[in-house]
């Protein structure tokens, strides 16, 4: 089987199918009907939200389709025009809905409920008490119905246009490899990027630089994006703090449903560790035969230990791997699996004008997930595929829930990703029958370890560094450069000797639109999900049902409510982080004997 590409037909045919006019035609006329509705009157608040369920259907699927479409090919001008349309509708229904959702955010406790009881001809509405309840938090901080109208049309081309600047730019990047040998080789962005993941040594360094010259290229454009999606929302949290002072994290905590006390004892045990990810890094470059860590190896698969043993994976292998490792949890997992492959739903094929990274995402109208990626085929493909795999599971087993209760925050959504990791490396950890087995294992082990416990620390801090400076001014690539390699090295420390100074312009987390701090939560995720993967040697059989439990619980409660309920532990106290730290730290000593043994 070869890296497959998906089939969107479950949407639409084609850019050219009439159902997508349609669709834009039917969510025009119902954004058009909100205005015969009145915000003061509480069985039209009813209707009003009954209205937005039925239109966020509408629109985040047009939208879905719209960004894989580009994902796959970044230069389809077909699918832009699309995304652009889509953008503007999306930012108009927000424009009608808005005195809608201002006059329930700003209702009496008793009025509050009377709405989410809902009428005869509704039904009731309490599946949307978890979201209003939140969004009833933020009331200090709302402009006037005219001022957040105004903020969601500019928008459009104002904040989203960074991001579409990002994504079209990168996808349409190509590098040139310079080889050892002289001679010279050109692809296209995404593609060089895989290479960073692989085996293939005499490629590596020479890909890791061609992707750093390119960001140099086009560095003022890459820092005019990060100035200016920062600057936006500066500005807007200013504007929004006159009751009470609106900080650059707040809106990122809200949205990953975490408290600020969580946040802080989660990085505190992080920074007080710093040594297990390091020392993974360290362990890593022995296996290189480098002292230090070089940044190009940072995401390579294993080096081979004896001549000929490098690794590589075809897709089919890989789906393999990750379906018998699915299937020790649970036969329906692996039949989830084929279902994906079988459907279509995944997208690994190679492009030369592919989009960077790998993502789930999901139409909703069908309640069916996706999963793009670009296949290189190395253990970390393996990986990634589960990990994304894992993210179309969650959505799986909540597709029977209203909408609205199956939307978790980053902090969750993580959870199930990073647990489908652990599940397949320990799975492999299992069948291994020789020491090199254990030890490629073990390096994906310490490969995640630095990843998560070093590699999104530096991403957060750059990250809260850059905004704290920001509200001074501009800034220019050489503060970028300066700034991401003193934090690479106050938290690479002796692992490496080299910065990757160009990771503002390279990682495209740093230029979502949407989101900032899109970091920490692979953090949270990644020591969340060691604690609940521990529940697996202690529930037994039970442990599935409880797993899936606590799955459909991520649509409708905070971080804390979830881990309270289902693990009985305070995640605001360094505790609970220090335990899976130290179950993270177990596995890096057991890496870091078997290197030993093996270099005997």
């Amino acid at each position: 089987m070869n890296a497959p590409s998906w089939d969107l037909s479950i949407a639409y045919e084609s850019l050219s199918d009439p159902k997508i006019s349609q669709d834009m035609k039917t969510a025009k006329e119902k954004v058009a009907d909100f205005a015969v509705l009145d915000p003061t009157a509480l069985g039209d608040l009813m209707k009003a939200i009954a209205l937005k369920d039925q239109l966020t259907i509408i629109v985040r699927t047009l939208s879905s389709y719209a960004n894989c479409l580009s994902s796959v090919d970044a230069s389809d001008d077909g699918a832009k025009k699309l995304a652009g349309s889509v953008d503007k509708l999306f930012s108009e229904f927000e424009q009608a809905f808005n005195p809608f959702i201002q006059a329930v955010i700003h209702l009496n406790d008793d009025e509050f409920n009377t709405v989410l009881a809902g009428n005869d001809d509704l039904g009731e509405l309490e599946a949307y008490r978890f979201k209003l309840e939140r969004e009833r938090l933020k009331r200090n901080r709302l402009l006037s119905v005219g001022e957040e109208q105004l903020l969601s049309a500019m928008n459009v081309d104002g904040r989203n246009a960074w991001g579409r600047l990002y994504d079209n730019l990168t996808g349409s990047l190509s590098v040139t490899l310079k080889l050892k040998d002289g001679s010279e080789e050109s692809m296209g962005l995404s593609q060089a990027a895989s290479i960073l993941y692989g085996p293939d040594s005499e490629r590596r360094e020479p890909a890791w630089k061609a992707i750093s010259e390119v960001m140099c290229v086009h560095e003022q454009s890459f820092a005019a994006i990060l100035n200016g999606l920062a600057g936006g929302r500066l500005t807007e949290y200013e504007k929004r703090s006159y009751t009470e002072q609106v900080h650059f994290l707040d809106s990122s905590l809200h949205s990953s449903r975490i408290e600020k006390e969580t946040l802080e004892a989660m990085l505190k045990v992080a920074r007080g560790n710093q040594s297990v990810g390091r020392k993974a890094g360290l362990q890593m470059a022995k296996l290189f035969g480098t002292e230090k860590l070089k940044p190009w190896d940072e995401l390579a698969s294993m080096p081979a230990i004896k001549e000929g043993e490098s690794e590589s994976y075809s897709f089919e292998q890989g789906i393999s791997i990750i379906r018998e490792a699915f299937a020790g949890v649970d036969q329906e997992m692996a039949d989830f699996v084929d279902m994906m492959v079988e459907r279509q739903l995944i997208d690994a094929a190679p492009q030369p004008t592919k989009r960077l990274g790998a993502y789930c995402t999901k139409f909703v109208n069908t309640r069916t997930p996706l999963v793009f990626m670009t296949w290189g085929g190395s253990m970390s493909d393996v990986l990634t595929l589960a990990h994304e795999l894992g993210h179309a599971f969650h959505n799986w087993v909540m597709r029977d829930m209203p909408v609205v209760r199956s939307e978790y925050p980053m902090t969750l959504a993580e959870t199930a990703s990073i647990f489908a990791e652990n599940i397949v490396r320990d799975a492999l950890l299992e069948k291994a029958e020789s020491d090199r087995d254990r030890l490629m294992m073990l390096w994906e082990e310490a490969q995640a370890t630095l990843a998560l416990m070093i590699n999104i620390p530096v991403r957060f801090e750059f990250e809260q560094a850059f905004y704290e400076q920001r509200q001074q001014g501009e800034f220019t690539p050489a503060q970028f450069r300066e700034l991401m390699a003193s934090t690479w090295r106050e938290w690479y420390g002796e692992a490496m000797d080299e910065t990757n100074d160009m990771f503002w312009a390279s990682k495209l987390h740093f230029s979502i639109p949407e989101l900032s701090f899109y970091n920490y939560p692979y953090l949270f995720g990644y020591l969340f999900s060691k604690g609940v993967y521990a529940q697996r040697a202690v529930k037994g059989e039970q442990f599935y049902s409880d797993y899936k439990a606590l799955l459909r619980d991520t649509g409708s409660m905070t971080a804390e409510e979830v881990v309270q309920k289902h693990l009985g532990i305070d995640i605001r106290q360094p505790e609970f982080w220090q335990q899976s730290v130290d179950m993270v730290s177990a596995q890096i000593d057991a890496f870091e004997q078997l290197i030993e043994a093996s270099r005997q």
